[in-house]
């Protein structure tokens, strides 16, 4: 390869203003549980398929997440074919807004802006064959607490300086079916949960509470957990001896407000569960803005196993 061509592909996006949390996220790190190293992942993973799909991408190629915009600026040094979906973060390129869901051109110079959410609460953002960032543990997820992942492989978020490059070529232009693609909550939405183990040592009143009455995401939520706040659901345990969490996992701790773990949880907790959310629900949620009210809505398993593959389905058409 010439020295021309290495310095073109060395170009890229150049952070000119970090945002409040950008972070390169694939689709998560699995198989290291038991070193006690969560999931990590996009935590819309709907809407960052549909990133990747837009570019023709292999569907887990690492992408940025985008949480609230905060004035997140880019100035892109070389020609690109970009594919943004998820949250309506009021994003701009040179001052003029870019629709969500659809795959747009960007020149060298161009700046592009994310400013804050008008609908939604995390953007993905995709680049042809994946961004370049090294993998660690078989992911390039960004975990912060964990300090994995990222640019750096510290988990850290963007920061100013930071250079995103990719190695794909231009893709064939794609658009995202009509009605297919992804739907940002609405206060009053549900979340399909499976019933967990410890769902016999609620109280009836406590889970006629959990299942008919709405919650409300509080302001105590990021990629670990979201805390859900109503009224105080109480049982028969306090506690249990620790066990695994999956994704989307519902604890009661002692205070009797749920929490829901989510791609950046521990690995083991003690805390009874009422179940835990369906992939479907854990994207969904991790749309809702502080405020939003939810309603959890028991569902068996095998029903939240035939969502799942229809979702899984629409990518193979």
């Amino acid at each position: 390869m010439s020295q021309v061509a290495m310095n073109e592909t060395q170009k890229g996006l150049v952070v000119k203003q970090a945002g409040p949390l950008a972070l390169i996220q694939d689709a998560g790190r699995f198989g290291v549980g038991h070193l006690g190293v969560t999931q990590g992942g996009a935590a819309d993973w709907i809407s960052f398929h549909w990133a990747n799909w837009l570019l023709g991408n292999a569907l887990n190629s690492a992408a940025l997440e985008i949480v609230m915009g905060g004035g997140l600026s880019f100035e892109t040094e070389r020609e690109v074919r970009l594919a943004l979906t998820g949250a309506d973060l009021d994003a701009q390129l040179d001052g003029k807004p870019l629709a969500p869901n659809t795959s747009f051109k960007l020149l060298p110079g161009q700046r592009l802006v994310f400013r804050q959410p008008r609908q939604g609460l995390r953007a993905y953002l995709a680049f042809p064959g994946g961004l370049n960032a090294p993998e660690v543990l078989g992911s390039r997820a960004c975990t912060a607490r964990e300090q994995l992942g990222g640019l750096h492989e510290d988990g850290k978020p963007l920061q100013v300086g930071d250079r995103l490059t990719w190695t794909g070529t231009a893709p064939a232009l794609r658009r995202i079916p009509k009605d297919q693609g992804p739907q940002m909550p609405a206060s009053g939405c549900r979340l399909p949960i499976v019933l967990g183990s410890q769902i016999a040592s609620f109280s009836g009143r406590a889970l006629f509470q959990a299942f008919n009455q709405p919650w409300t995401v509080d302001n105590r939520a990021d990629r670990m957990g979201v805390r859900l706040t109503g009224p105080a659901l109480h049982g028969s345990l306090t506690g249990i001896i620790s066990e695994g969490i999956p994704l989307g996992a519902v604890q009661v701790p002692p205070d009797g407000q749920p929490i829901v773990l989510m791609n950046d949880r521990q690995t083991i907790g003690g805390y009874p569960r009422l179940g835990a959310l369906t992939p479907t629900a854990c994207a969904t949620l991790a749309q809702c803005l502080p405020g939003t009210e939810v309603w959890l809505t028991p569902v068996s398993a095998s029903q939240a196993q035939d969502d799942y593959r229809k979702q899984l389905m629409v990518w193979k058409k």
